[in-house]
């Protein structure tokens, strides 16, 4: 099979969809070595192009990267007007796979995207205008014209049942991976105190605000360390001596900020999947995770579950995660073990042959 596999997103600094992206198409490149051709795809501006070429390095893919001017305007254009074809620009393909920034219209060939949360259709309160427009087309095209919807958790698979209508025959789950760097052995980031960590881009979902009421009743001492970059909305107040704020933060920086930690902390309101507990876990980290029903699946069994909008609760999941942190650290060690990119791409593969064939 000749699979294409857009990677627009990669034109941006990676959070946790760029992660994604870079990850699953490793894996897939991984378990397809031989036997299938993959081409990586992104039709972006020049400095776009830059940042999609060095997330690419390492994974053995043709790279198809267009320089453009008004790049989201022209893809924004060509999604809604339906042609030409995606063949004009890359050739024939056997399946098309697309993210989030895109729908390409194609002739013929499997057809697919991956659906990372429904969050701007459960709670479009939590989103900005223009990202509620861009995913609800997306939405709209996918559910419509896609043979398959890849997802990154059971969960999200049932939202995508429930409020876009996909019978569940579409829809596989392609679990996320942890990546190499993110082990117990390595450097540690000196703060100067002992710290608990979190790590979300600072927007209403990801509930900073409640996590800084809880760390003001925490009686333990801890510093909070804050690594995320500035989303939408109104800001937490970062402000104090025992909170620091790190702001973004690169992928082969993080692990250092995991392992220096005593804690990490998710209070966040709903993920699509929270990969970011599994790479603590995978650190050696006690985890903090709110119980939202939406962070089960990275968490297992292997962390405290804490009422996301309690701050006692969130401060006495701390001191019990504390407690119990040789316990969770075997469990989560365990647990983390499961998430591999090779799994997620071979999840991808088995179902672009099944529907090819």
């Amino acid at each position: 099979m000749r699979i294409v596999f857009d990677v627009t997103p990669l034109s941006h600094p990676r959070t946790g969809v760029g992660n994604y992206i870079r990850g699953s198409l490793a894996g897939l490149a991984e378990v397809a070595a031989g036997k299938h051709e993959i081409v990586a795809w992104a039709p972006t501006s020049a400095a776009g192009a830059r940042l999609v070429g060095e997330a690419l390095d390492g994974i053995p893919v043709e790279r198809r990267i267009a320089r453009l001017p008004l790049a989201h305007a022209w893809r924004t254009v060509w999604s809604r007007v339906g042609r030409p074809s995606a063949e004009r620009f890359v050739g024939p393909f056997d399946a098309l796979h697309f993210s989030d920034w895109m729908f390409p219209p194609q002739r013929s060939g499997v057809r697919s995207t991956m659906i990372h949360d429904l969050v701007p259709l459960r709670f479009p309160e939590w989103t900005t205008g223009r990202t509620r427009s861009m995913h609800a087309a997306k939405y709209r095209n996918a559910a419509r014209t896609c043979d398959l919807l890849f997802v990154n958790s059971r969960y999200t698979g049932r939202e995508t049942e429930e409020l876009l209508g996909v019978s569940a025959d579409r829809i596989r789950v392609a679990y996320p991976g942890v990546e190499p760097r993110f082990r117990t052995e390595g450097d540690r980031a000196d703060l100067g105190r002992p710290y608990a960590v979190t790590v979300a881009t600072l927007e209403p979902r990801k509930n900073l605000d409640t996590l800084l009421a809880a760390h003001r009743l925490d009686p333990h001492g801890l510093a909070l360390a804050v690594v995320g970059g500035a989303g939408w909305g109104p800001q937490p107040d970062l402000g104090g001596d025992d909170v620091i704020s790190l702001g973004f933060v690169a992928n082969d920086e993080l692990p250092h900020y995991y392992r220096g930690a005593e804690v990490l902390v998710v209070p966040s309101r709903f993920e699509g999947f929270g990969m970011t507990v599994v790479e603590g876990m995978a650190c050696g980290l006690p985890c903090v995770v709110s119980s939202h029903p939406s962070l089960d699946e990275a968490c297992g069994d292997a962390a405290v579950r804490v009422d996301p909008d309690d701050p006692e609760a969130i401060a006495a999941g701390i001191g019990e995660a504390l407690a119990r942190r040789d316990e969770l650290r075997t469990l989560g060690l365990e647990h983390a073990r499961r998430f591999t990119w090779r799994a997620c791409g071979a999840a991808m593969l088995e179902a672009f042959e099944e529907t090819a064939a």
